[in-house]
């Protein structure tokens, strides 16, 4: 992931590899590239400082464009993921129309991504990391970035729906079974095909039969066999 950052970042450091001592310090290019110099050495908050100047004193240069993006990103190696996210809007605010709004809509993503919490915390992050995903592959499907935003998207899914089962299995220990099968059947309908699915299927059985009700845990149990025969869950239900 860092690495297909980096290669995007590329680009950015226009010139520094060659020429980063031939600019004064007093212009936007020279206040960059010193920037750069100091982000290669990862001497992040020198760096920051100096992209921060840049969009600061030059704030209509090609120059503050990257600046605003390599700051972001010295953020985001940083963990400081609020600023690197205000950083981000800032740039997706002003160059709406930029080539890079791609690359800022991944990291923003990503910083989300980052943040999210233990499946039984609250789990805003991950919601936000999942329409930031969305966003970019809506509006740039053809990406570089897409095939990871994808992986994401899964990674997310699985975690939301493992947030349901902890939930749930929490309730169904506390014998509290109603509230238990709301939580294994929000897993499997708001993510139908999570990994979480299967055990979700298995507790959703084995508390029907815990109610008495046997038609009901025979119905969900063969759904379980269609759906997934190979499964661990499938024959822990059989045994049930």
């Amino acid at each position: 992931m860092k690495k297909l950052l980096l290669c995007s970042l590329m680009f950015l450091a226009g010139c520094a590899s060659s020429q980063e001592n031939t600019f004064s310090p007093d212009s936007p290019e020279g206040l960059y590239l010193m920037g750069y110099k100091e982000f290669k050495q990862t001497d992040y908050p020198k760096a920051i400082e100096n992209f921060d100047q840049v969009e600061q004193l030059f704030p209509y240069s090609p120059w503050a464009e990257r600046a605003q993006i390599m700051m972001a990103y010295s953020y985001y190696l940083q963990n400081e993921y609020t600023d690197a996210l205000l950083a981000l809007d800032r740039f997706l605010q002003l160059h709406p129309g930029n080539r890079n709004v791609p690359y800022a809509l991944y990291l923003k993503a990503l910083c989300y991504f980052e943040q999210m919490s233990d499946p039984l915390r609250e789990q805003e992050m991950s919601a936000k990391a999942d329409a930031s995903f969305k966003e970019l592959l809506v509006r740039f499907p053809k990406s570089v970035y897409a095939n990871d935003a994808k992986e994401k998207l899964i990674a997310i899914k699985n975690h939301l729906a493992a947030k349901e089962l902890a939930v749930g299995r929490y309730y169904q220990k506390n014998e509290d079974y109603i509230a238990a099968m709301n939580r294994f059947q929000s897993a499997i309908n708001g993510w139908p095909d999570s990994n979480q699915v299967p055990e979700a299927y298995y507790r959703l059985a084995v508390c029907y039969k815990a109610l008495g009700m046997t038609k009901q845990m025979g119905q969900v149990r063969k759904k379980l066999k269609e759906k997934f025969p190979e499964s661990v869950w499938t024959k822990r239900a059989n045994k049930i």
